[in-house]
């Protein structure tokens, strides 16, 4: 499955500078900064959470309590360097959870790119231990290959 391609990219490390951000985020006692105009550039949600009609005033410091600090993080690096990073330390099944919750994040955020690279991770790494729950993401979040990928699995009895 190929990835489309991002018509935005920023690249290098001078977006982190922490000097320079505008908006900071909360996410359960983790505070990331950011830069408005590049998740708003990169995100659809971010954009009218920032600039559209869910903007709040004098909003510089964000809470967001239904996500982990971790997977926020991963989607923020994403969105600054298009480039889906996994935490070193996660193997097996860890792995396959963590990337679930950056294929819930990018649907949530509306960052097809990034949903469609997970989507991928997700079909490759499918088992008999892992096909009913990423079928059922795969319903919840409208991602059709991996549902249809899922599909196959189970109808050719690998599931155990």
């Amino acid at each position: 499955m190929a990835s489309p391609p991002d018509t935005v990219t920023v690249r290098g490390a001078h977006q982190f500078e922490i000097d320079r951000t505008d908006v900071a985020y909360d996410v359960r006692g983790e505070v990331f900064r950011a830069h408005k105009a590049v998740l708003a550039t990169r995100s659809p949600v971010f954009m009218a959470e920032l600039y559209g009609g869910m903007k709040e005033e004098g909003m510089e410091r964000i809470a967001i309590d239904d996500i982990q600090p971790v997977v926020f993080g991963a989607l923020v690096r994403f969105i600054y360097t298009d480039v889906l990073v996994l935490p070193g330390d996660l193997e097996g099944d860890d792995c396959k959870e963590m990337v679930r919750h950056l294929l819930e994040a990018a649907d949530r955020y509306g960052m097809e790119r990034m949903k469609v690279m997970c989507e991928s991770i997700l079909c490759r790494s499918l088992d008999a231990s892992t096909v009913e729950t990423t079928l059922a993401l795969a319903g919840q979040h409208y991602c059709t290959a991996l549902k249809d990928v899922c599909l196959q699995f189970m109808s050719l009895g690998l599931e155990g």
